[in-house]
């Protein structure tokens, strides 16, 4: 499983490399479960009470239709709200309304606004940023940079145009704002605010970030801002643009005279019927004046998102891999290792969560897709080399145990692999007068005789829980203890003998004339033995080698010296010696051995 595991983890983390620092096709998915985590965070913030909303909502629309007609409304109607508002003394006053055409048919209107916002230097108006391949017909950005306030670089060039259109409506002195460019991403939500974009070296700050220059704020050195929102969507701090109107046009107001005193107002509308709506992590549906507020928020407040290092996110990746990789090469289960890995991934969805309350925006989905990818190809193939290793224990032991060892074996999880010492039992059965018979008949005959008994006397010992080691040529080794453990190895083996001996008798009654000279003897041995797959790389067989083994195959051939079909050691006997009545043989000197063995004849009790 190593192999396999190492490729499938280095393909992985080349996925990981792949997908985090260049394809970013998780990216859509990643930002719906972040944009899930920031909205649960902002609703447990409260909104900064400092920056106010002037909403022209319903109720605005409703009211001012009596007072100024329907929307858009003269713009007289801003002059007298500022009028009103401005001995407040607010920080600043921003609109989110755009003045980029004189009113033609009401002078004396856009004249009352000018007049009311001339003497402060706190107003800020929106302006356009037309689209870049608008820059060739715009106006040259040296001429505008002192209106609008551009930035000239060290390599700006001096005959720039840039496709801006300031608020045309208002005197060049009261130009004091910048573009309201929000940024939608791929899947049309916007997470950011344009801070600054830059055309042949001029630089156009945004409104919010000139406000903030304005008031003092530290402006982020970047091109965008990821916003950190607070609250819920349509729940900023807000006043009905109408009841405000009303109440500072009415000659006796009657709302708070400080309501707006060292607060920034931003002017604009959430009124469903305007069409000033976006879609953000917060809602689908969102007024643009709340994006406004938001981006003048973050920087009032000096505190944004900030998108997570690719490094991290490829970092949980290589964890992951690293981790499940040890897992599949120290032969953890598949069951243990998923519990393992949907654990981690838990912690590290937490982790994201944690993250995205500190500011920071951690994508975890394509490091935990890679692991779970890597868990699955590394899963497929440990079942499938397990299935071939348990198709070919079942092909190697059908031929020497009976299908329920094979199960048993199978849940154990196989073999044990090398050769092991082992308390075994071993039994020799050899045929006599196997010569004389295949003498008198056709060789095909004798093959067919051979086969028969050899399949009856298997099923005896596949019926006792032996495991059929080999055929000698018309011998069959077995063995008791092995694969599987046995403490009953040698009465299993006796009594296997002693139904082996009851088996033959039938077959003779069934061979007739031919099977009168037909017999066996049966040798029992227990003790140690080496018992595993011995052989060589080429092929290797489950069997039994040591002297144990040498014992039981001279014991099966003194069995003629006896006169006896059944023999067993005395250690045999001694294992075994409750279950069946045992006749002494007497001792018997065996090559190889110094000392004589003694030898005993099995009974069943009667």
């Amino acid at each position: 499983m190593r192999r396999p595991a190492r490729l499938f983890a280095a393909a992985a983390l080349v996925l990981a490399a792949l997908e985090i620092f260049f394809l970013h096709a998780a990216r859509p998915l990643e930002n719906l479960l972040l944009d899930a985590f920031v909205k649960q965070h902002a609703a447990a913030l409260a909104p900064d009470p400092d920056v106010v909303i002037l909403d022209i909502d319903e109720k605005s629309l409703a009211i001012m239709q009596e007072e100024a007609g329907r929307f858009p409304w003269p713009r007289a109607v801003y002059g007298l709200l500022l009028e009103g508002l401005m001995p407040q003394k607010p920080r600043a006053v921003v609109f989110d309304i755009l003045f980029v055409e004189p009113d033609t048919r009401s002078p004396e209107s856009d004249r009352a606004l000018v007049e009311a916002a001339a003497p402060h230097a706190n107003i800020f108006f929106p302006m356009v940023r037309l689209d870049p391949a608008a820059d060739a017909k715009g106006p040259r950005a040296a001429e505008l940079a002192p209106l609008v306030g551009l930035v000239r670089r060290p390599e700006a060039d001096p005959e720039a145009t840039i496709g801006l259109v300031p608020p045309m409506a208002l005197p060049t002195a009261l130009w004091r704002g910048g573009p309201i460019n929000y940024l939608e991403d791929a899947d049309r939500i916007g997470r950011r605010y344009l801070l600054r974009s830059v055309v042949r070296g001029w630089e156009i700050p945004s409104l919010p970030a000139r406000v903030a220059l304005d008031l003092g704020f530290p402006v982020p050195d970047a091109d965008e801002l990821i916003l950190a929102w607070r609250g819920r969507a349509n729940a900023l701090p807000a006043a009905s643009f109408g009841e405000v109107y009303r109440d500072l046009t009415s000659g006796s107001p009657a709302r708070a005279p400080d309501e707006f005193t060292g607060k920034i107002v931003v002017i604009g509308a959430s009124a469903a019927g305007l069409g000033d709506t976006k879609a953000t992590p917060l809602s689908g549906r969102q007024p643009g004046v709340e994006i406004l507020a938001t981006a003048i928020e973050n920087l009032k407040n000096g505190r944004h998102m900030r998108g997570a290092p690719p490094w991290l996110p490829f970092g949980i990746a290589l964890a992951l891999v690293a981790a499940l990789f040890a897992a599949f090469t120290r032969h953890v289960s598949a069951g243990r290792s998923a519990a393992g890995l949907a654990a981690a991934s838990a912690l590290v969805l937490g982790a994201s969560w944690l993250a995205a309350g500190q500011l920071v925006l951690l994508p975890v989905l394509a490091p935990l897709g890679i692991a779970w990818l890597y868990y699955a190809a590394a899963a497929l193939a440990d079942y499938l080399k397990e299935r071939r290793a348990r198709a070919e224990a079942v092909a190697m032991f059908s031929r020497f145990v009976n299908p329920h060892v094979v199960r048993k074996l199978l849940e154990r999880g196989g073999l044990e692999g090398e050769g092991r010492t082992r308390e075994v039992t071993l039994l020799f059965s050899d045929i006599r007068g196997f010569t004389t018979l295949s003498e008198t008949r056709p060789p095909e005959e004798v093959v067919d005789i051979l086969n028969r008994y050899f399949t009856r006397q298997v099923e005896v010992i596949f019926r006792h829980g032996g495991s059929l080691d080999k055929f000698i040529g018309d011998a069959i080794m077995a063995f008791w203890g092995a694969p599987l453990e046995d403490p009953e190895h040698a009465q299993h083996a006796v009594a296997c003998a002693l139904d082996m001996a009851d088996e033959l008798l039938a077959f003779r009654e069934e061979l007739g004339e031919a099977g009168a000279g037909f017999d066996v003897g049966i040798g029992v041995h227990s003790g140690p033995a080496v018992v595993g797959l011995i052989g060589s790389d080429k092929r290797r067989e489950y069997t039994s080698i040591g002297d144990t083994v040498n014992l039981a195959s001279r014991i099966e051939g003194l069995t003629k010296d006896a006169g006896r079909r059944i023999l067993v050691s005395r250690e045999t006997m001694q294992r075994c010696a409750g279950a069946f009545d045992f006749v002494s043989c007497g001792t018997y000197p065996v090559k190889g051995r110094t000392q004589p063995v003694e030898l005993f004849e099995p009974r069943r009790k009667p």
